[in-house]
């Protein structure tokens, strides 16, 4: 059986692009004159246009989630584990909608997208952008599918903060809010972690104030730093041990002290990191973890989480991992401590799993695809 023809999957995938052309006041102040989002949809919409679910993507996320665009390709979308017939987010039950944010790099109006005003390339000087400037686009394209409310808004990490802010910007178009490995800001540590992946792209020669794509250069160097940074804090410590522990690639410590030793490891980031550059832009990436360091739920709200709650007319899910340090299990409990207290309906897990911050992305997980799949069963029309 062709793995594009299997039971539980999506099959092959098209995207498509939506046009915008109604300018849009973004929280700097600044207006966006138009804008393209990317999309992807799995499953069908019913009569009453009840059963659509939201798909936000995380940091270096985008509209592929699901499915196959072409029997070249070696992966399948990004929560395919978890999107598909049968699945968590069943597509025999819900009419699914993945999308690539606007200031994303897969086919969104971005940084590397023409600036209408000057008809060069936007780099360095695309607007700056807020979780709520997402959530803004994702309610005008609900608009445009003929999609009242959602009977889900899902995402894990910064997916997770967006389907929060959908509660609060619109409330009454939201039924359930499924927030994973997610959190109501950012801790210190976490700002600093993107500050250093950021400065590792600015420190970059060939980043020339972002406007490295009009020059034909691209910040390699720095964007594959800046991943590295990324992907150590997604990874557990144990996690990590256990899959590459001290092991080496090449050298031996038998060797004389200016002999070069590698380990396993190095060799893993410096492939994550230079793969990651092929594919992402540095602006891009500058402009999402700025977006992850602004968001604070309650801010507004005299920084009390629960009053800014008291807004949702929705149910929640939240879930969290063990060994997720990045986005620990305490930062989801303040969560669902805030919903708590603002009197809502909240269903809270914390999951054992090996897998750090990755874990909302790796399959194979019972406990976790099994309360996932319970819930999302649940609410299904």
């Amino acid at each position: 059986m062709s793995r594009f023809s299997q039971a539980n999957s999506v099959g092959l995938v098209t995207p498509q692009v939506y046009r915008f052309d109604q300018p849009l006041t973004l929280a700097s102040g600044r207006d966006l004159p138009a804008y393209d989002l990317m999309v992807e949809t799995y499953g069908e919409l019913n009569a009453t246009a009840s059963n659509a679910v939201l798909i936000c993507h995380a940091l270096s996320g985008h509209h592929h989630a699901a499915g196959w665009h072409s029997a070249d390709d070696a992966k399948p979308g990004w929560w395919d584990a978890y999107i598909g017939p049968g699945k968590a987010i069943d597509t025999q039950k819900f009419f699914v909608v993945a999308l690539n944010n606007i200031g994303g790099c897969h086919g969104s109006t971005g940084p590397t997208s023409i600036n209408p005003e000057t008809g060069k390339i936007w780099g360095g000087d695309f607007p700056t952008l807020r979780v709520r400037d997402w959530v803004a686009t994702q309610a005008r394209l609900a608009d445009r599918l003929g999609i009242a409310q959602w009977a889900a808004v899902v995402g894990g990490s910064l997916g997770g903060m967006q389907a929060m802010r959908w509660t609060l910007e619109y409330p009454d178009r939201v039924r359930h809010c499924v927030a994973v490995a997610s959190a109501l800001k950012l801790s210190a540590q976490n700002i600093a972690f993107n500050e250093t992946a950021r400065q590792a792209i600015l420190g970059d020669p060939d980043f020339v104030a972002g406007h490295y794509a009009e020059q034909g250069r691209l910040p390699v160097k720095g964007l594959s730093v800046a991943r590295m940074i990324g992907h150590i804090t997604y990874l557990s410590d144990d996690g990590m041990g256990q899959k590459f522990g001290r092991e080496l690639r090449s050298g031996s410590f038998d060797q004389g002290i200016d002999e070069p030793v590698e380990f396993q490891i190095e060799s893993y980031l410096r492939y994550q990191g230079k793969s990651f550059s092929k594919v992402f832009d540095a602006n891009t990436y500058i402009l999402m973890t700025h977006a992850l360091d602004y968001f604070d739920l309650a801010r507004e709200y005299n920084h009390d989480p629960a009053q800014a709650f008291r807004r949702a007319l929705c149910n929640f899910l939240v879930v969290s991992f063990t060994t997720d340090w990045r986005f620990a299990p305490a930062r989801s409990r303040e969560i669902v401590n805030a919903l708590m207290r603002a009197d809502k309906n909240v269903t809270y897990a914390e999951v054992e799993s090996p897998y750090g911050h990755d874990a909302f992305l790796v399959g194979n997980q019972p406990r976790y695809e099994n309360l996932f799949a319970s819930y999302m069963q649940g609410i299904a029309v």
